[in-house]
């Protein structure tokens, strides 16, 4: 991939508002995308995607006779690599996370996550609340609780047993708000 191509593909505000719509929701048609850049005639928008595609940074897929447009980080993380070596990366990801939650308007959620499972309520259940199936997708952690209403819910490091989260807030971890085995979990953290 050719650095140049994406470095002037990245350089135009327009062309980065669509990378950004993009990443706000892929696999768009170019009529969805023109909404985005309404002082621009669609043939503007067109030749923006082309650039965009050329520098690989977009690439499409054809359903039935709809264009679909997709984001592609690869460029923008090989660009990446190319200035940040493995030992610096936490360094430029915690003052990155720093520069984000900063900025970020008061008591907004930092990160809102949804997926939709097709599962038995005992099953999801159980990829919630075993500690084995928890650490595939919680950063390898191990979950402790009871699970009763109120109690306390937290994730640990299975390497040090300190809870997820110390380093930056001390004891991290979140009281559910109720515990309905197996349909309902709700929880909210504190730190």
């Amino acid at each position: 991939m050719d650095d140049e191509a994406a470095f002037r593909a990245l350089a135009d505000a327009s062309r980065r508002i669509l990378l950004d719509r993009l990443f706000e929701r892929d696999g768009q048609a170019l009529e969805e995308l023109e909404a985005a850049l309404p002082e621009m005639t669609r043939f503007g928008v067109m030749k923006h995607l082309r650039v965009l595609e050329a520098a690989h940074l977009v690439t499409t897929r054809r359903a039935g006779r709809r264009k679909l447009h997709f984001l592609n980080p690869v460029p923008i993380r090989l660009i990446h690599d190319r200035w940040i070596s493995k030992y610096a990366e936490p360094w430029m990801s915690g003052m990155a996370d720093l520069k984000h939650a900063l900025e970020a308007p008061m008591n907004a959620p930092m990160r809102v996550y949804e997926i939709y499972i097709r599962a038995t309520p005992e099953r999801i259940w159980q990829a919630l609340t075993n500690s084995d199936l928890v650490k595939r997708y919680y950063f390898g952690s191990v979950i402790e609780s009871d699970f009763r209403a109120g109690s306390p819910l937290v994730y640990k490091q299975p390497d040090t047993g300190r809870p997820v989260g110390a380093h930056l807030r001390g004891r991290l971890g979140s009281r559910r708000q109720g515990c309905a085995h197996p349909r309902r979990l709700g929880d909210h953290a504190h730190g």
